[in-house]
């Protein structure tokens, strides 16, 4: 009972240290697609068809303005890069599952392939500042339908004063298996950034190093910009210029989540992922399969995600108070 009452100080404490805007969060669900409004004005739309992997697009920042790169769900914005089709939006994955590949849309030779298959939205409910989408997904191969697990997912939307939040929580359900996260930097929960926002511009036809971009990379483990790749930090900060303002997006790991703090796959092209399964790759390690992980037959592992869409750069949008807060209403 005490400790109960205590963890409940804890969160009220905190909420008073990070209090909701009031806000009507409604979402409409259509044919396979739930539609997020804020106060009438869209969020963001989660997509369970169409792709090889569920996936949020687009996803408007604070601003009005959208934080996710349009290619390749959208044609013809200026500007924007053409690299990995497979970067939509937001989304969940990982590129050695079992031996099978739950990242890419293509693979090359000897490599198989699988999709994350929308089985059903099991809630979908807006209400007065959140709405939740829960969802049952399993991860079957290309070649025989083999489930190699399921997944049960928990995405809450909230308005906050400073921006946006989402939360994506996710349950890995092996089966009959063992499943087995391989070694790999291309994982796992990740977004593909607006591109005016990137560290880098794009690289010119005979040029050997990119042009500097206008965004910048921050993380509380003291590193910047390039340097936070490979790195392990509990939060990582992407900001840049959006419609001529500075907005940037947080990724925070649950203090609860397995091998946190996690390692950062955050790319000076735009590509922003937390992946706790890719520590060999990360840090050079001659095992190469150091970084693998394990989950038993008939056991399940959650991980938990926060997304803090935010105005202004990291120190303005005071992310490292806020990943506080939410760190200390996990505990």
């Amino acid at each position: 009972m005490l400790s109960a009452l205590r963890c409940s100080l804890v969160a009220l404490t905190s909420l008073a240290l990070h209090p909701l805007a009031s806000a009507e969060v409604t979402l409409k669900e259509t044919d396979g697609t739930v539609r997020v409004e804020i106060d009438g004005k869209l969020f963001t739309e989660y997509h369970s068809k169409g792709a090889r992997r569920p996936y949020l697009y687009p996803v408007i920042g604070p601003t009005g303005a959208g934080m996710t790169r349009d290619w390749p769900l959208k044609e013809g914005t200026p500007g924007e890069e053409t690299d990995h089709v497979h970067h939509k939006g937001l989304w969940l994955g990982h590129r050695h599952v079992n031996g099978v590949g739950f990242w890419e849309d293509a693979a090359g030779p000897g490599r198989k392939l699988g999709q994350i298959v929308h089985e059903s939205f099991v809630e979908v409910k807006g209400g007065k500042d959140q709405g939740v989408i829960r969802t049952k997904n399993k991860w079957v191969t290309d070649d025989g339908g083999e489930v190699v697990c399921t997944d049960d997912r928990t995405i809450r939307i909230h308005q906050v004063k400073e921006g946006r939040v989402l939360d994506f929580d996710t349950t890995i359900n092996a089966g009959a298996k063992d499943v087995v996260f391989g070694d790999d930097k291309d994982g796992f929960m990740a977004i593909r950034v607006a591109e005016s926002m990137r560290l880098e511009k794009s690289k010119p036809k005979g040029e050997k190093k990119a042009p500097a971009g206008e965004g910048h990379i921050v993380s509380d483990g003291g590193h910047k910009d390039g340097d936070t790749w490979g790195k392990k930090a509990a939060w990582c900060d992407y900001y840049g210029p959006v419609a001529g303002q500075t907005v940037g997006v947080a990724i925070f790991d649950h203090p609860k989540n397995p091998r946190h703090p996690t390692w950062w796959h955050v790319r000076s092209y735009g590509l922003f992922a937390a992946n706790p399964f890719g520590q060999a790759q990360f840090e050079k390690l001659p095992d190469k399969n150091a970084g693998e992980y394990t989950i038993k037959a008939g056991e399940s592992v959650t991980f938990r995600y926060r997304f803090y869409f935010h105005e202004g750069d990291t120190e303005q949008a005071k992310v490292a108070e806020r990943y506080k807060e939410y760190a200390a209403r996990a505990k």
